[in-house]
């Protein structure tokens, strides 16, 4: 029969290709993951200025259609009084509006003063500037440049809309983009006039001999973009964010080290930008935040693949194990077999010679085919027996015994087998009976004192048999001084097939001694141990329920 090692032999080298094959899956996971987070990052990077921009824009976006809208809600009818309070709450909610020019505006019929060269005029009757944090501060007159030129601007397309104003259809989709006048760093609105005043001025523009005149409300917002509040609503991805113009551009800047962007800013901001700036050492911060999780996870795969392995491995070490102790057992089981039978056949074929047997060789002779038949008959009787115990097809018959009577019983006996083998036992004054299945308690004392007289030195073969009681427990304790088993062997003797390598074992067992006594012990609701020391002894203690 072929060894063990070549007839069940572990694929090694499957395993760790397995374990290199997912280790390097793993190590090209991670660099494939942190690449794409930091693309994923440096694309955010990008594109989510616009949440920043729209973000810091909205005050603005609030003042030009919401806040400066409510002036229609005067028709006209502000005075410098008025005016101051709604500049007042303008200054108190923009922060970046740093001025406010009022204009008291007259439309009629060649009115005097009027900037325009129609029939219908319009013109300035007053006009007021306002400042944070001051009521009315300055009274201006018609002749400032800046303020001219903005109600200039503003006549002029009140003027073109009113040309083309159809009385018929109403105002048109273009009416409110008509009264707001939006230049760099300030915006301008007139109210927007009814559609009756609107028809008026069509008329007067028409014919020109109206003395009807019109009250009108105007105003310039003055922006300063730097007070604009930031809103900085993507923290992990920029640094630093500033508004400035359009045209800058740094040169010193080392791109290989710091990333930037920017967005144009609307309306009357649009000379300005916002500037993002983040070095690339800040971005890592949130690379590896956001790579963590991912790398946690191809972790988490990765353990569950060498899991995977391990128990890959785990089950081809037992199965090796398990074939070379069957291997073994099988070695042996046919060993201990042919022994008997060829001392049998030996002993059978003297007997039935040509010679004529005295009749103290045919004793002899029929005292060997008893011995050697009851061997044969012995390991049969174990094997099946165990067989019978995994399979629990064994049913305890519980008698009283006489503890005292059992125990001598089979030391006796072992001093007949072997005449020097020294037994001895003592016995707790208080256990004197119990009740128990005496075939399976038999078979572990035979098992115990048989390995205790094999497992011991020629000059040193002693046992001693310790009986007591412990609570609700009676304790076997089977003390030797043999050869003692190595600590690291202690957990594996009870095991099926076991056998320590050792010269003891050269020749005659087949590892099933104390396996069967553990499984009988067990079947009978007890537990065995075992206490040991290399060349001072063993203690096997075997602990059953005691009922008496």
């Amino acid at each position: 029969m072929k060894g063990p090692n070549t007839v069940y032999r572990k694929n090694f080298t499957l395993i760790v290709t397995f374990l290199v094959l997912v280790s390097v899956t793993l190590i090209v996971g991670l660099v494939v993951a942190y690449q794409l987070t930091s693309k994923s990052v440096e694309g955010d990077f990008s594109s989510k200025k616009s949440n920043v921009a729209d973000q810091t824009i909205s005050p603005y976006n609030d003042l030009y259609k919401n806040k400066i809208f409510e002036i229609n809600l005067y028709s006209g009818l502000l005075d410098y009084s008025s005016a101051a309070k709604y500049a007042d709450s303008v200054f108190h909610n923009y922060v970046f509006v740093n001025k406010i020019v009022f204009f008291q505006v007259v439309v009629g019929s060649r009115l005097q003063g009027s900037i325009t060269n129609s029939n219908l005029g319009i013109t300035a009757k007053s006009v007021y500037e306002y400042y944070p944090g001051k009521r009315l501060v300055h009274k201006s007159k018609n002749d400032d440049d800046a303020n001219v030129n903005d109600f200039r601007q503003m006549a002029d397309k009140l003027n073109d809309y009113i040309a083309r104003y159809d009385t018929l259809k109403g105002p048109g989709a273009d009416q409110q983009a008509a009264f707001y006048n939006t230049r760099p760093g300030k915006v301008s609105f007139l109210n927007i006039p009814v559609s009756a005043d609107l028809k008026s001025y069509h008329d007067l523009q028409k014919a020109g001999n109206s003395e009807s005149f019109y009250k009108q409300n105007m105003m310039t917002f003055y922006l300063d973009p730097y007070k604009l509040r930031i809103k900085n609503v993507h923290p992990e991805l920029y640094s630093a964010i500033y508004i400035r113009p359009v045209t800058y551009d740094p040169p010193d800047i080392d791109h290989s080290r710091i990333i930037t962007d920017e967005v144009a800013l609307p309306g009357a901001f649009a000379d300005y930008k916002l500037y993002f700036s983040s070095p690339r050492e800040y971005l890592n911060g949130e690379i590896y935040h956001r790579f963590l999780p991912v790398a946690g996870i191809l972790f988490l795969i990765y353990s569950v693949f060498m899991l995977i392995g391990w128990l890959i491995y785990r089950n081809l070490s037992v199965n090796l194990k398990m074939f070379k102790l069957q291997y073994d057992f099988i070695n042996n089981f046919t060993h201990e077999f042919k022994t008997p039978v060829s001392v049998i056949k030996i002993a059978g074929s003297n007997l039935k010679g040509d010679n004529e047997l005295t009749e103290r060789q045919r004793k002899h002779y029929g005292k060997i085919l008893d011995e050697e038949a009851d061997k044969l008959n012995d390991l049969m009787t174990k094997l099946l027996s165990f067989t019978q115990l995994e399979n629990k097809s064994i049913t305890i018959k519980k008698d009283k015994v006489k503890i005292d009577s059992f125990v001598k019983g089979y030391i006796d006996t072992f001093k007949i087998k072997y005449p020097h083998f020294k037994l001895d036992y003592s016995l707790d004054k208080d256990a004197k009976f119990f009740y128990t299945d005496t075939v399976l308690l038999g078979s572990v004392f035979q098992n115990l004192i048989e390995n205790a007289y094999k497992y011991s030195h020629p000059d040193r073969k002693e046992l001693f048999i310790d009986i007591a009681l412990e609570k609700r427990n009676i304790i076997f304790s089977f003390i030797d001084k043999g050869i003692g088993i190595p600590k690291n062997e202690l957990n594996n003797i009870f095991r099926k097939f076991y056998r320590l390598e050792n010269q003891y074992n050269q020749n005659g067992s087949v590892g099933l001694g104390l396996a069967f006594c553990k499984e009988l012990v067990n079947f009978m609701d007890g537990d065995i141990t075992v206490r040991s020391k290399v060349d001072v002894g063993s203690e096997f203690i075997v602990t059953l329920p005691y009922a008496n």
